[in-house]
């Protein structure tokens, strides 16, 4: 049994470390990102770093430098859990307004509904507007899927089609003061608050599809009867108005563009897990294949290459009829 010992013993040490070195980066990120003295981020950063593996690993006495190491991360993780999200930030203009709405029966106004015209994709006129939409005249939903690197992430944007109006799109973003722009690695941390952004298509898909060069975008019709859609816009108008009563962080993980809209649903209503929340550039891929889009009998491949807006996009530009001219002889669009 002593050589089994030996090997469970070097196999208990290793997991041991590994979540030491874990939670050492964690609170090293913790620090560089949320640290409230901008200028001490990155030194406060790398010393507390090499300083816990240097006591993890070398000091003497080993115990009382472990425990301290412990302490530490425990009092950093108590700190940071006491940041809270707030609404009164020096935001970035087109992210300077939190949309709410008024619900009086099937009546809903939507106000800061953004549409905003771009010029480029720095150059821009914000405008917020309020519109009025009828819950009763609403149809159906469109996905689109924005790509902008890698096939596995994507961010997608949600409309919904009213038979009476111009679709209403939602996007569930970073809410970004300035200069800030976005990290992945941040993204993790307290370091952007959540933002529903309700607005336009010729705003949410323009500055994807348009004035974002390096991107590329997909739109798909959701297989959905319009009673569905309502409960679905619904939900998108109650969890909006929460957030803009109770600011919440964003986190790239368990709130982020995809899994917020998962969770802004009941317990015992929510889609069944998929990995495909978490690496999101395959979610259009999981909705073709639980039946969730329209295919017009096309393989997948196919679908998405028909899918694509830019090209449409860029030729409806500010068009009263953006709406229509993206969706133009495509599948699912009839």
């Amino acid at each position: 049994m002593k050589p089994l010992s030996r090997v469970l013993r070097w196999i208990l040490l290793a997991l041991v470390t590994l979540v030491v070195i874990i939670a050492a980066l964690w609170v090293t990120g913790a620090l560089y990102y949320d640290s409230p003295w901008p200028a001490l981020r990155k030194p406060l950063a790398i010393v507390w770093f090499i300083g816990a593996m240097v006591a993890w690993f070398w000091n003497r006495p080993r115990v009382i430098a472990r425990v301290a190491v412990v302490l530490t991360m425990g009092g950093v993780l108590a700190w940071w859990l006491t940041l809270k999200p707030r609404d009164d930030r020096d935001w970035q203009e087109y992210m300077s307004q939190s949309p709410w709405a008024e619900v009086n029966g099937d009546i809903i106004t939507l106000h800061n509904f953004r549409n905003t015209k771009y010029r480029t994709y720095t150059d821009y006129t914000p405008h917020w507007e309020t519109r009025t939409v009828n819950l009763s005249k609403l149809t159906g939903i469109d996905i689109g899927m924005d790509y902008w690197g890698s096939e596995w992430i994507a961010h997608p944007v949600v409309s919904f089609q009213f038979s009476d109006a111009p679709p209403v799109a939602f996007s569930i973003e970073t809410r970004r003061e300035k200069p800030e722009s976005y990290s992945a690695i941040g993204g993790f941390y307290r370091q952007y608050e959540l933002l529903y952004v309700v607005g336009d298509e010729r705003d949410l898909f323009g500055i994807r599809a348009i004035h974002s060069p390096k991107n590329t975008m997909y739109l798909y019709r959701a297989k959905i009867t319009p009673e569905k859609a309502r409960e679905r816009f619904m939900e998108y108008i109650n969890a909006m108005n929460a957030l803009k009563e109770h600011p919440r962080w964003y986190n790239a993980v368990t709130t982020n563009c995809t899994t917020t809209v998962r969770t802004q649903r009941p317990m015992t209503n929510r889609t069944p897990w998929d990995w495909r929340i978490l690496l999101n550039g395959k979610l259009d891929e999981a909705m073709y294949e639980y039946g969730a889009i329209v295919t017009d009998g096309l393989s997948f491949p196919e679908l998405k290459k028909s899918a694509a807006i830019n090209d449409a996009a860029r030729a409806a530009g500010e068009s009263p009829e953006f709406s229509r001219l993206i969706r133009e002889s495509r599948p699912g669009f009839h």
